[in-house]
């Protein structure tokens, strides 16, 4: 099952797996995880009612929307989920005719151009203020 309902969401697994597995987020408080959640619309994938996969989007509903913090628990991946959980989130019907998506991903890419990412077309018009240390400094 796939839900958006934050109050099925397990928030000690996701931030166990976004401080210590992830490789985006190493050493990101609690704190932070639970705020970023209760900011964002997210999508939970439960087997059993056991949290195995998650993704969040943050939105304004109407021009843009950003993707981060997708995963699958390794026990569950190879199974097809991740696409599922793209397909659903792709489809979700306050997620339509955005003007612009964003994705930051360092593996799967095969995955998103299928949902028709693409690398930046025009990179020289891309801005960032990124502190990849931003969570061991607290």
């Amino acid at each position: 099952m796939i839900s958006t309902d934050k109050r099925k969401l397990d928030i000690s697994l996701i931030y166990d797996f976004l401080t210590h597995e992830s490789g985006w987020s190493d050493g990101i408080s609690y704190e932070k995880v639970e705020k970023s959640i209760n900011n964002s619309l997210n999508f939970g994938i439960y087997f059993e009612k056991k949290l195995i996969g998650y993704a969040r989007v943050i939105s304004d509903f109407s021009t843009i929307a950003y993707l981060g913090d997708i995963f699958i628990l390794k026990d569950y991946r190879g199974l097809g989920l991740s696409k599922w959980l793209m397909e659903v989130i792709m489809d979700h019907k306050e997620l339509q005719n955005l003007r612009r998506w964003i994705l930051l991903t360092s593996t799967a890419e095969w995955l998103y151009e299928k949902y028709g990412f693409t690398k930046l077309p025009k990179p020289e018009v891309y801005m960032e203020k990124f502190n990849p240390n931003v969570y061991r400094n607290e």
